[in-house]
């Protein structure tokens, strides 16, 4: 549980923040430093910003999304309940959490805020309403690492001189928990799986009369 609300709650406070504190597309360097940016867009279906069959598509991902972590939310009470190896309920738990994370900005933020443009930062509130019905809100997205940004060399094939960058990709708190759980369970699955033994306790024997 403290897993959930820490990583949950902290996802809600950043994405609110960059929100109502930056405007759409604007970026800043953290500390300083090129590679470790906050840039704010937002994402209107997919991952990558891929759009999923316009506006029905959209309402159709957000209730997908939605029983996809339920479904999650099921595998981790039942879980918690057999009392399984702990890393995995914290794995799980991840996953878990950065769903309900982006499931947020969906089904809320367009209730709650005003449209994030080039030229106006957000309003929590506004007075008419925010900028989309429920389930139709976009996700907010902030985190990037252009930890390499350059150009591919000219003799290289096909990609000769065009830009270089890695890791291009923007994304949220929500994405890196899920990431983060995936990648947990990819390599170190048989481990977390791992049948709990029972800790047999130091004085076991009965005392005497």
């Amino acid at each position: 549980m403290i897993v959930i609300f820490s990583v949950l709650l902290l996802d809600i406070f950043v994405k609110v923040y960059v929100k109502t504190h930056f405007f759409l597309g604007e970026s800043v360097y953290v500390f300083g430093q090129q590679w470790f940016q906050i840039n704010f867009i937002e994402n209107r279906g997919m991952a990558f910003g891929m759009e999923f069959w316009g506006e029905y598509g959209k309402l159709i991902l957000s209730i997908f999304r939605i029983l996809a972590s339920g479904a999650i939310g099921w595998y981790l009470y039942n879980l918690i309940k057999k009392k399984a190896n702990t890393y995995l309920i914290i794995t799980i738990a991840l996953i878990f959490t950065g769903a309900i994370g982006n499931i947020v900005d969906s089904a809320f933020f367009g209730l709650i805020f005003s449209e994030s443009t080039p030229f106006d930062k957000a309003v929590m509130f506004p007075h008419g309403g925010g900028y989309a019905s429920f389930l139709h809100g976009k996700v907010v997205d902030m985190l990037y690492f252009p930890i390499v940004d350059t150009t591919w060399p000219h003799w290289f094939p096909y990609w000769g001189g065009k830009p270089l960058r890695f890791f291009e990709p923007i994304f949220n708190i929500a994405d890196s928990a899920i990431t983060i759980g995936v990648l947990i369970l990819l390599f170190f699955q048989k481990r977390l799986y791992k049948p709990v033994t029972p800790v047999q306790e130091e004085n076991s024997v009965e005392p005497g009369p």
